[in-house]
């Protein structure tokens, strides 16, 4: 049978938790035939099944006094991918709050919630997030059972002790959670590095042409990353504060739009000396998009705050070590002859993917093509030593041929 689950997002002020209650067990404890039309559970006893969670959820300070419950929601939902096969089960959120002077991180939890009723029963609780710790939503971490004792015959409470954390320690994980961002997004990642493919040429008429030097090339280089980066800065802020909010999905249709946009643009100029503008303007989607990622912690302002910089500081990282492998590769291939030949067919796989995602995200349905453009991007190391290795040889053999030319 179906195990409950606690769910613990532990915060200063207090514990926000969600229980995911089994109805065909809460039914045996609860009675009442709640299994029947559950779709009308929480309408038809909505005060009972309140009053009963409140009899049976009791946690406690290290010193014994009592926290206060609330019972803030109440959904019935579709459980479908389990080991137990699909079944009902009521989703609860509750607000834990800790007596005055009691920290919110250590406490004991009293909870019997079916199991008084139903011995083999057991509940998994875990921390679901505590910024302190590093614990971030996407990863939970079991922190323990709640389940009879059969040799005293007592259900013991579940000690939460989550002493250890600190300020650095939730800022070193956001940090990583940036990275880890922009190391798992493709589309962020090629957006910006196909609009880096033509920015060490020079444009002649309505074609690229040739190597525009190493200085101008870093320089060019250094304008388009610097803009990239104010432009999803501003957002990232704006939107994880809460100030801007634009719905997910025309979003993720945007930057799937700018990817586009680059990649036509490294075919042939279409915005020549104002790329630095481009990659600003396009950030600002881009930002919206990293900013979707910590609007969803529900952080209090001080951990946003360290949240929004620490995240900032992971993807600026992660952005610079990408462009810093690959630059000096793309500044010695537009030396050589055949560098036109890698940027179009850097360009045609943007434009495909970039297809690709726009279909995918318009449809709500997923497709062939984007599944293997995340295939070959889980190659990119070996690419990367492709173009190393093709670079170093393509500006040799142009070396020595201008050497035999002389």
């Amino acid at each position: 049978m179906p195990n409950s689950l606690v769910l613990l997002d532990i915060q200063p002020e207090g514990v926000a938790a969600e229980l995911q209650l089994p109805l065909s067990e809460l039914q045996l404890a609860f009675g009442n035939n709640i299994a029947k039309n559950p779709e009308l559970l929480v309408t038809r006893f909505g005060p009972q099944l309140k009053a009963y969670l409140l009899q049976h959820i009791h946690p406690i300070s290290a010193d014994n006094r009592p926290w206060k419950v609330e019972v803030r929601d109440m959904l019935v939902q579709p459980v479908v991918e389990s080991a137990s096969g699909p079944y009902q089960e009521l989703t609860v959120y509750l607000w834990l709050s800790p007596p005055a002077g009691a920290s919110s991180r250590t406490f004991k939890l009293n909870y019997d919630v079916i199991i008084h009723q139903v011995v083999t029963h057991t509940a998994l609780v875990s921390i679901r997030q505590d910024w302190e710790t590093g614990v971030l939503a996407e990863q939970p971490v079991e922190v323990g059972v709640i389940r009879l004792d059969i040799v005293n015959n007592k259900i013991l409470p579940l000690e939460i002790n989550q002493k250890g954390g600190g300020i650095w320690n939730g800022f070193r994980s956001m940090v990583q959670l940036g990275i880890r961002h922009i190391s798992e997004g493709t589309d962020h990642l090629l957006f910006l590095l196909v609009l880096l493919l033509p920015a060490p040429l020079l444009v002649a008429g309505k074609r690229w042409s040739s190597f525009g030097g190493v200085k101008y090339s870093i320089k060019h280089l250094l304008k388009v990353v610097t803009a990239f980066t104010i432009g999803h800065s501003l957002t990232l802020l704006a939107g994880a504060l809460g100030w801007l909010r634009l719905p997910g999905q025309p979003v993720e249709i945007l930057i799937a739009f700018s990817i586009l946009v680059s990649a036509v643009h490294a075919f042939r100029p279409l915005f020549p000396g104002k790329e630095a503008f481009v990659a600003a303007g396009f950030g600002l989607i881009h930002g919206l998009a990293f900013a979707g990622t910590l609007s969803n912690l529900n952080l209090e302002p001080t951990y946003m705050a360290l949240s929004i910089l620490g995240f900032n500081i992971g993807i600026e990282l992660m952005q610079l070590f990408v462009v810093s492998l690959i630059m000096p590769w793309l500044i010695l291939l537009s030396r050589t002859s055949f560098y036109p030949i890698i940027r179009n067919a850097g360009a045609l796989f943007a434009a495909v993917a970039a297809l690709a995602w726009i279909t995918e995200r318009i449809s709500k349905k997923s497709n062939p093509v984007t599944g293997l453009v995340e295939e070959i991007a889980a190659f990119s190391p070996y690419i990367l030593a492709v173009l190393a290795l093709v670079a170093l040889v393509g500006f040799w053999l142009e070396r020595n041929k201008k050497q035999t030319t002389v």
